[in-house]
C-alpha cells in the first residue's frame, strides 16, 4: 500500500501535466500571447517609448543653461588688467599687472553662478520639438502596423497549423483503411480465393500509406514549431478551435470602401516616415540664420594677496583659510549673436538632400499603396474561388465514399480487382483532404482581405 501511494501520486501530476499541455488554444488566445511576448514587437514599443522621451528631451533643450562652480588653487598671479569672459564658464579680473615675472603664490578661490540662454534662432527649439514630435508618431505607427502584422501572421499560422492536423488525421484514416483492407487481402489470398501477388500489393500500399502520414507529420510539426515561435512557447502540442472546420464566416462577402485602405497600419507607418523627413527639412533651413544669446555671470574671489600687493610683493599670506575666504565679487550680463556666413552654403545641400528622402519615401508609400489595393482586389477573387470549392466538396466527398464501398464490396465478391480498390481509396483520400483544406482556404482568404484592407476585425469579428 505504501508503495502504490507514490505511484498513484506520480500518475496524478502525469495525467495534470497531460491535460496542461493539452490545454486548447483558441485564435484569440494566440494573438495576445503573441503581441505580448513576441520579441520584435516588445522591442517596437521600446523604440516607441524612448522616441517619447526625446519629445520631453527637445523642449527642455530650450531651457538655458545654467552652471555653477567653485575652486581652490594654488598658484602665482602674474597677469593684466582687464575683464574676461570665457564661453561656458569662467570669468577672470586680475589686480595691478606687475612689471617683472615674480614667483609669489598663495591660495584663491572663485565660486560663480553662470547663465547662457539661446533664446532667439528663428524658430530653430520649435522645429526640433516638432521633428522629435513627428518621430515619436513614427515610432508609435511603426509599434502599431508591426502589432497588425503579428496579428495576421499568427492567424496565418494558426490555420495553416490547423490544416496540417486535419491532413494528418485524414492520412492516419488513410492507413487505418489500408491495413484493414489488407487484412482482408491476406484472409483471401490465404483461402486461394486471390492471386497471392496482391497481398504483396497491399503491403505496398501499407508502405505508402505510411510514407504519406510521416509526410504530413513532418509538416504539422513544422506549422507547430512556427506557431510556437510566434506566440513565444516552448510547448508545440496545441489542441486547436474546431470552429474554422465546422463552418465558414457568415459575412465573407461584405464589401469595402474604396478608400478603407488609406487608414493601413502599414500606409500610417509610410505616412509618418515621411512627416519625419518633412520636418527635418524645415529644421535644418533654421541653420542658415543667426542665433541670439543672453549671458549673466555672477562670481566671488578669494586670494591670499593683499590689496596693497602691488607695491608691496611681500604682502600675501600662503595661509589656506585666507585664501579661500570671499572677498571680491564681480557680475557680468550681456547679450550677444553668432552667425556663420558659409552656413547657407552648407545647409542648402543638406536641405535638398532631405528633399530627395522625402520624395523616396512617398515613392515607397506610392508602391505599397498600389500593392495593397491589388492585394485587396486578389482577396475578392480568393475568396469567391474558395467558396465554390467549398460548396463542391460536399458532392466529391459523397462520390469518393461511395466508390470506395462499392469497388470494396465488389473486390470481397470477386467482382473487380486491387487495382480499382486501390484508386477508389486514393480518390477517397483526395477528397477528404479537398475538403480538410477547402474550409480552411476560406477563413485564409477571408484573412487576406482583412490585411490587404488594413482592418483585422473583418476577421476577428467573424469568431
Amino acid at each position: 500500500m505504501k508503495i502504490l501511494q507514490p505511484l498513484l501520486y506520480l500518475s496524478v501530476l502525469l495525467i495534470a501535466d497531460s491535460a496542461q499541455a493539452q490545454q486548447k488554444l483558441t485564435l484569440k488566445d494566440a494573438i495576445q500571447q503573441a503581441v505580448d511576448n513576441y520579441g520584435i514587437v516588445k522591442a517596437k514599443a521600446n523604440y516607441a517609448k524612448a522616441s517619447k522621451a526625446s519629445v520631453t528631451q527637445a523642449k527642455r533643450d530650450y531651457l538655458p543653461n545654467l552652471n555653477i562652480g567653485a575652486q581652490q588653487v594654488y598658484g602665482t598671479i602674474n597677469g593684466q588688467n582687464g575683464p574676461l569672459y570665457a564661453f561656458g564658464g569662467a570669468v577672470a579680473s586680475s589686480g595691478l599687472a606687475l612689471s617683472n615675472q615674480n614667483w609669489n603664490a598663495a591660495f584663491g578661490s572663485l565660486y560663480l553662478t553662470n547663465v547662457n540662454w539661446d533664446f532667439f534662432a528663428f524658430g530653430r527649439a520649435k522645429e526640433k520639438v516638432k521633428t522629435a514630435q513627428a518621430a515619436a508618431t513614427r515610432d508609435s505607427s511603426d509599434w502599431q502596423q508591426e502589432i497588425f502584422q503579428q496579428k495576421v501572421r499568427v492567424s496565418a499560422a494558426y490555420l495553416n497549423l490547423l490544416a496540417s492536423q486535419r491532413l494528418t488525421a485524414s492520412y492516419r484514416k488513410n492507413l487505418s483503411r489500408a491495413d484493414t483492407f489488407r487484412q482482408v487481402v491476406i484472409s483471401r489470398a490465404k483461402g486461394g480465393l486471390i492471386p497471392g501477388v496482391d497481398s504483396s500489393q497491399a503491403n505496398a500500399e501499407i508502405s505508402s500509406a505510411k510514407i504519406m502520414l510521416t509526410q504530413a507529420l513532418d509538416a504539422e510539426q513544422q506549422q507547430a514549431k512556427d506557431l510556437a515561435v510566434l506566440i513565444g512557447t516552448d510547448n508545440y502540442n496545441f489542441i486547436l478551435d474546431s470552429l474554422f472546420i465546422a463552418r465558414v464566416p457568415a459575412d465573407i462577402n461584405a464589401t469595402q470602401s474604396p478608400d478603407v485602405i488609406n487608414n493601413h497600419p502599414i500606409l500610417n507607418y509610410y505616412q509618418s516616415r515621411i512627416d519625419v523627413s518633412n520636418r527635418q527639412t524645415a529644421y535644418y533651413k533654421t541653420f542658415n540664420y543667426p542665433v541670439f544669446s543672453l549671458v549673466g555671470v555672477f562670481q566671488t574671489r578669494g586670494s591670499g594677496f593683499n590689496s596693497t600687493y602691488g607695491a608691496d610683493q611681500t604682502a600675501y599670506s600662503s595661509n589656506y583659510a585666507d585664501g579661500i575666504t570671499p572677498t571680491r565679487s564681480n557680475y557680468l550680463i550681456g547679450i550677444g549673436v553668432s552667425w556663420n556666413l558659409t552656413q547657407p552654403l552648407r545647409i542648402s545641400q543638406q536641405v535638398k538632400s532631405q528633399r530627395y528622402i522625402s520624395q523616396g519615401l512617398q515613392d515607397e508609400y506610392n508602391q505599397t499603396k498600389l500593392e495593397l489595393n491589388a492585394q485587396l482586389n486578389l482577396s475578392d477573387t480568393r475568396i469567391k474561388n474558395a467558396l465554390s470549392n467549398y460548396r463542391e466538396v460536399p458532392m466529391q466527398i459523397k462520390a469518393a465514399s461511395d466508390a470506395w464501398i462499392q469497388k470494396s464490396v465488389m473486390y470481397k465478391t470477386g467482382l473487380s480487382n486491387l487495382v480499382d480498390v486501390t484508386q477508389a481509396r486514393y480518390a477517397l483520400i483526395r477528397a477528404e483532404t479537398d475538403r480538410d483544406i477547402a474550409y480552411n482556404n476560406v477563413w485564409q482568404a477571408l484573412l487576406l482581405k482583412a490585411a490587404a484592407a488594413g482592418n483585422f476585425n473583418l476577421f476577428i469579428n467573424e469568431l
